[in-house]
């Protein structure tokens, strides 16, 4: 499980590189160098709220890079979790090495837990059938982190880029039918998913009825979403039919609604857009300090 719930690596290393050279460039740590040479310590990682861990690759990724002789121990893993001031982790060796991978390490996992966190209040809200996804409103270069902090909290990831599948939206198919969008994406790019975006329900039937993979009911209500899901199934019968997604619109006052409508997959930007950061500190215990 816990490889499902992880960034990849690379992209862990990459980011942690420019983490560290953010904070430590041009001259490294000026504190760090008043500290007495050869002092150790250990430090726990405490949890000061309630919430989900994610981002225990990306700590560990900085004090790694910072110092390797460095010992962790995590206490929790990614997706679990948590109540208030849970010790989730601790780091002995260099106090200077702890002290300079401190701030990174924490914004990482202070970051990325908050994420998983807010995510599972929805997925936690969410009683029907229905699973939760997220999107491509991500943080510019962080997509992989947080889409691992999205799986963390409970939920699914949708396309993590535009190569993974065609998506055609309104604005793909102006001036084309829905029929000869799809035919069109089925012959350039044969095994890729195609996606279909329909706030209608003749756009529910065309994209059915063009063999669609699946259909993102955009801004429709619960009974329109009840309404649309019950016309996929009357043109399918007892074939396979195509995913069908619902979006727009989605928080925690509305998603209980929408997950009991009969749609396989809700999304919404609100998992990792404006998801508050986990309060996660970094406690020296001053008697472990030589």
């Amino acid at each position: 499980m816990s490889r499902y719930l992880d960034p990849p690596r690379h992209d862990v290393r990459e980011v942690v590189a420019r983490a560290l050279a953010e904070d430590l460039t041009p001259l490294g740590d000026l504190s760090a160098t008043l500290l007495p040479s050869g002092a150790t310590a250990t430090a726990t990682f405490v949890v000061r709220d309630a919430g989900v861990v994610a981002g225990t690759a990306c700590a560990r990724e900085v004090l790694r890079q910072v110092d390797p002789d460095l010992e962790i121990d995590w206490g929790a893993s990614d997706g679990e979790r948590v109540g208030e001031l849970a010790s989730i982790g601790s780091v002995t060796g260099s106090l200077e090495s702890i002290l300079i991978a401190e701030r990174p390490a924490l914004n990482f996992l202070m970051y990325l837990s908050g994420i998983a966190t807010n995510t599972a209040r929805y997925v936690d809200a969410a009683s029907g059938s229905a699973k939760v996804w997220d999107t491509r409103k991500t943080t510019p270069g962080l997509r992989s982190l947080e889409k691992a902090a999205v799986r963390a909290g409970g939920a699914r990831n949708h396309r993590g880029n535009l190569s993974d599948w065609i998506m055609l939206k309104d604005n793909h198919l102006m001036g084309m039918s829905i029929d000869a969008g799809v035919a069109l994406a089925r012959d350039r790019w044969p095994g890729r998913t195609i996606h279909v975006e329909a706030d209608r329900l003749d756009q529910v039937d065309a994209a059915t009825r063009a063999g669609a993979d699946a259909i993102l009911l955009d801004n429709m209500s619960p009974d329109e979403l009840r309404t649309a899901v019950g016309l996929v199934a009357e043109l399918c019968g007892e074939g396979r039919r195509p995913l069908l997604e619902a979006s727009g619109g989605i928080d925690l006052t509305t998603i209980d609604a929408v997950s009991h409508t009969g749609v396989d997959m809700i999304s919404t930007s609100k998992l990792c857009f404006g998801a508050p950061t986990l309060d996660i500190g970094l406690d020296i215990d001053a008697r472990a300090t030589t």
